[in-house]
Formats: C-alpha cells, sequence, structure tokens
C-alpha cells in the first residue's frame, strides 16, 4: 500500500477533509468520489495506479470527515464544483488530471461550464479572502444615497430613500447596507430554455406579466437574452395568460405604482378574487 497523508483544507464553514497519496511534486490527480461515498473510495484504487502521480482524494463536503454546510444551506452540484476550486486554490494547483465517480463525475464534468458560472465563483472565493472590514464598507448617509442611485439608475430620489428605510444599518461611524454582498455576485445556478418552458408549463395559476418600455426586454445586448424572453413570453400568450405593456422602466411599480396598479387590482378581482368565489359556491 502507498503512504497517505491527511488533508485539511479550511472553508468559511468548517474544513475539507480528505487523503494525498504520492509523491509531493507529481502531476496532481483529484479525485472525486460519489454521493454517500467518501474519498475511501478510492483507497484500493490508487495503489494500482502510476506511482509518480500524486492522488489528491477529498470528501465531498457533508461525505466523509469534511464540515457539513450551515443551516439553510443547499447541497448542489454548482456549490460542490465551488467546494472543489476551493481545495484546488488552497494547493494552488494550476493544472490537473480529474477522476470522478457518480456525482464526482458529474462535478468533473461541470467545471467546463460557461464564463458566466465560473466568474460567480471566482467572485465567492475572492470574497471569503477579504477581512470583514475590507467586506464592509461604511458609508455616511449621502454617499450611501449616491452609492445606491449609482447603481441603479432607473430609481427616483424618493425611492431611493425608501429602500435605504430597511437597505441600512447604523454602525459606528456611519452606514452599511444591510444586504448580505454575495447576492450580487453571479448567479451559478442556471437553467435551460427548455426547463423553464417546462417549468412555465406547469404553472397552473393565472398569469400576469407587466412589461415597461424601457425594461429588461429593451436593454438586453445578447440576442441568445433576447430569444430566451421572447420565448418565454410567447408561450404565456399561447397560454392564455395575461401581458400588458405599460409606460415606466424596470422600477415602475415602485416610482410610479399608478401606471401599473390598475392592472394589477383588476386581476386580483377577475383572476384571483372571482375564481375564489366561484370555487367556494362549487363547495
Amino acid at each position: 500500500m502507498m503512504a497517505a497523508e491527511e488533508l485539511c483544507v479550511p472553508v468559511p464553514w468548517g474544513e475539507i477533509r480528505g487523503r494525498v497519496w504520492g509523491p509531493e511534486h507529481g502531476r496532481p490527480v483529484l479525485c472525486l468520489h460519489g454521493w454517500a461515498d467518501n474519498c475511501g473510495a478510492f483507497k484500493t484504487l490508487i495503489p494500482l495506479l502510476p506511482k509518480e502521480f500524486r492522488y489528491i482524494a477529498v470528501d465531498m463536503v457533508g461525505h466523509g470527515l469534511s464540515s457539513h454546510r450551515p443551516p439553510g444551506d443547499f447541497y448542489s452540484l454548482p456549490e460542490y464544483v465551488t467546494d472543489v476550486l476551493r481545495v484546488t486554490d488552497a494547493l494552488q494547483l494550476r493544472k490537473f488530471s480529474v477522476i470522478g465517480h457518480s456525482m464526482g463525475g458529474d462535478a468533473a464534468g461541470m467545471k467546463e461550464i460557461c464564463k458566466v458560472v465560473r466568474q460567480g465563483m471566482d467572485q465567492t472565493l475572492q470574497f471569503e479572502k477579504k477581512t470583514e472590514e475590507e467586506k464592509w464598507r461604511i458609508y455616511t448617509y449621502e454617499k450611501a444615497v449616491e452609492r445606491l442611485q449609482a447603481a441603479n439608475p432607473t430609481l427616483s430620489e424618493r425611492s431611493v430613500h425608501i429602500l435605504l428605510e430597511r437597505g441600512l444599518v447604523q454602525v459606528e461611524g456611519g452606514f452599511v447596507f444591510s444586504r448580505d454582498l454575495r447576492v450580487n455576485f453571479k448567479n451559478i445556478v442556471r437553467i435551460s430554455l427548455e426547463q423553464s418552458l417546462e417549468i412555465q408549463s406547469r404553472i397552473q395559476a393565472s398569469v400576469l406579466a407587466v412589461l415597461t418600455d424601457k425594461g429588461f426586454d429593451k436593454i438586453l445586448s445578447e440576442p441568445a437574452q433576447r430569444k430566451f424572453t421572447s420565448a418565454l413570453l410567447e408561450d404565456l400568450k399561447n397560454r392564455n395568460h395575461t401581458i400588458v405593456r405599460v409606460p415606466g422602466d424596470h422600477h415602475v411599480h415602485l416610482n410610479n405604482p399608478e401606471v401599473i396598479a390598475p392592472f394589477v387590482s383588476d386581476f386580483l378581482r377577475t383572476k384571483v378574487l372571482s375564481q375564489s368565489i366561484n370555487r367556494q359556491h362549487k363547495l
């Protein structure tokens, strides 16, 4: 049997554990086990493999001796990929091979995912390296107003102050934004147009879609994005859902609620309240 070393990589909620076989400067091979297994799944295979490689087998988060995710967190394939990137980053691995079994193979296959998903993972990893002082910037109220207006130019001045009522927390020296800064990162969970349409097709309730003349459908720059939204809207039309267009921008519901209030009110009365009353009569 080849001698093995214990691996321990710190992560924000605990540690990722594993075992390492082979020479320190050998070509790294990352070994990712399957669902409900642990890195011991490779214990008998690795001794049979070429000795000049360095085999790094990890207990995927929630498995083996690795820490569990914090309460409220989910286990998903993109998250497992991010965990793998945490390990490779900590070990400073730039080029490596992967042996993946079952779920581990799925995670390995996602390492060539699209640019935007990788960007979101990189943002998370960089954020975790910052100190608490670096993460939270303190603003005066006036500077916080400027920051929110710059990030959301469609907000009216009144709307900015409304959002900041719950959007700021007072601390020593000024204010910090109350939201988790990680919500600004690229969303790494992506679904295809076909999956979106399938989900949409299963909606049994009535739908009201309110579109503005200066909304997302006007500012989407990529043809693929336009195709995506057009297909979703066409599907809503085909299913006899309600689609209305109004003047305004992305925050019309906050800046000028009177523009959309009649449509929402009518929808609630005719599609929600009336149907509820009809059901009660039938009972």
